[in-house]
């Protein structure tokens, strides 16, 4: 009788792609082109993996895909940048205030 066969729970699984090489290149091109950048590990979710997002000097920011915590903190110390758990630190007033700056005057960006 089926009425007390178990299913198999089967894992979470994320609808999002993994990361590759051009989300790296572009990490590092925005380090290289922007001055003081920091690096903010944002967590796994159940609908992205887990990402970076990059914040330079004057609030511009860009996000992409990383392959796991491990691996953004070892880009960030290879890339010679500060890297924060956006958990713990939350996203600094600065990345704000360039979003703000971007809703008033979109043609400026």
């Amino acid at each position: 009788m089926a009425l007390f066969r178990r299913r198999k729970r089967v894992a979470a699984v994320s609808r999002d792609r993994t990361a590759d090489r051009a989300d790296l290149d572009h990490l590092e091109n925005f380090v290289r082109t922007r001055k003081g950048v920091e690096a903010y590990l944002e967590p796994r979710t159940t609908v992205t993996e887990t990402t970076v997002i990059l914040i330079a000097d004057d609030g511009e920011w860009t996000r992409r895909r990383v392959g796991s915590p491990e691996d953004a903190r070892r880009w960030a110390h290879k890339t010679a940048i500060p890297i924060y758990d956006v958990r713990l630190m939350g996203y600094p007033q600065r990345m704000r205030d360039y979003n703000e700056r971007r809703k008033r005057r979109p043609e400026l960006f």
